[in-house]
């Protein structure tokens, strides 16, 4: 499975704070770099052009947390239910199998 993206609004007493995301091959942030998302603002779908996708996405300093959404189908381009949920901070997240 691969990984679209949206940042999920933030709660109104925190200003908007912009992240950069980094989207990798592989799991867990390994591989080659497939792209570059940088500034991206709380509420803004974002994901590969040229329906590309990638196996994980490295998230620096979110401040609320992340939805993660799986390339295609009804899921594509932030729709319908999130596949991954995380918290503040950074981290990786890395699209399950399948």
């Amino acid at each position: 499975m691969q990984f679209a993206l949206l940042i999920s609004a933030l709660v109104a007493a925190v200003p908007a704070l912009a992240t950069d995301f980094v989207w990798f091959s592989g799991a867990s942030c390994t591989g080659f770099v497939i792209g570059r998302s940088p500034g991206v603002n709380p509420g803004i779908c974002v994901f590969l052009a040229n329906g590309g996708s990638a196996k994980s996405i490295n998230y620096p300093g979110v401040p609320n947390h992340v939805n993660f959404f799986a390339s295609g189908g009804a899921h594509d381009i932030c729709s319908n239910a999130s596949t991954i949920i995380t918290g503040g901070g950074s981290g990786c997240a890395t699209a399950p199998d399948g």
